[in-house]
């Protein structure tokens, strides 16, 4: 039986639209496309877990709304367990207002909606499934308290927590005594530590900071340049940047959230941090090559032949310089 997954975080409907440049304040532009789909750092994580071969179960929460219910059956039909996902009355499901520019950047607004009706209850009602996890996948999309609640659930129960700290804002040393793994990128990293990861140097730095927070695991995201991952090994940090794969972006909404769902598969798999971090990283790099959120997020053959297709490359080129 394949080691189980829980996404607690967000879900919410990602209205994108595509447009040249952002606009300045007081600007109008057109864009050149928009669509309605399916979003939130939760679900999005959800998806990446099981497209990738994860486990995966999902605890949030979606408004009384046909638009929720449609994102709750599509994640089932991805093969998430969805039973532990409730239904706010009198409320929306959460929104996010995306534009993406023609560098594949993106600018995000959101509306927590039902996600911000998360309560303790509702946490007590699925301690069993806290439990009986094997890794606890933690955003920053719904309520401090509900995250704190269950993150201490699964620390006295031996369930990993690992947190990606997004959206980025300042939190307790308490919260992060909770934590087993922490994956921000760079400007999350600056946030927390009060360093600007832009190097091996300055990530290795930020990562100390972090360790010395009480986190044994870290990883940091760093663009193009890969992730800094370390950990606690003998009582002192040990780390190294993975690099990440040259590609072309054409859309960045979910890079860090696949980025998550496949490190977390990986690691369920029994792989070292380091060897977690380069399967995350193909998968990240395949996102991004496509638009959408969801839509983009590949699957696991997808991910498994790109790394295949750039080690050839990789090995040919190497050749080619020692002929």
């Amino acid at each position: 039986m394949s080691k189980q997954i829980l996404v607690l975080g967000s879900i919410n409907v990602d209205h994108v639209l595509r447009v040249n440049r952002f606009p300045k304040p007081g600007q109008t532009i057109t864009g050149s496309s928009y669509n309605i789909m399916a979003g939130g750092k939760g679900a999005n994580q959800a998806v990446a877990c099981a497209r990738l071969g994860g486990n995966t179960h999902m605890m949030a929460a979606i408004g009384q709304d046909d638009l929720g219910r449609e994102i709750v059956q599509q994640l089932s039909d991805e093969g998430v367990d969805t039973t532990a996902i409730t239904e706010v009355v009198d409320m929306d499901t959460g929104v996010a207002l995306i534009f993406v520019n023609a560098k594949g950047e993106n600018i995000i607004g959101i509306s927590a909606g039902a996600n911000g009706c998360l309560r303790e209850e509702h946490i007590e009602q699925n301690h069993s499934l806290i439990t009986d996890a094997d890794y606890l996948l933690l955003q920053q999309e719904v309520p401090e308290s509900v995250i704190l609640q269950a993150a201490h659930i699964a620390r006295e129960n031996n369930t990993k927590v690992a947190l990606n700290p997004a959206p980025a804002r300042e939190f307790s040393n308490d919260y992060l005594l909770a934590i087993d793994l922490i994956t921000p990128n760079q400007t999350e990293a600056e946030i927390i530590t009060g360093i600007k990861a832009s190097d091996e140097k300055s990530a290795r730095q930020a990562a100390g900071i972090l360790h010395e927070k009480g986190i044994p695991d870290v990883a940091i995201t760093m663009g193009q340049i890969g992730v800094y991952v370390s950990s606690i090994s003998s009582g002192h940090p040990k780390g190294l940047i993975v690099p990440g794969f040259p590609v072309k972006a054409v859309d960045t909404t979910a890079a860090g959230d696949t980025f998550n769902g496949a490190l977390l598969v990986a690691l369920a798999e029994g792989k070292s941090l380091e060897d977690a971090a380069l399967f995350a990283n193909a998968s990240a790099g395949l996102s991004v090559m496509s638009a959408g959120s969801q839509s983009s997020i590949p699957y696991r053959f997808q991910v498994e032949e790109f790394i295949q297709y750039d080690q050839e490359i990789a090995g040919a080129l190497e050749a080619s310089h020692t002929s």
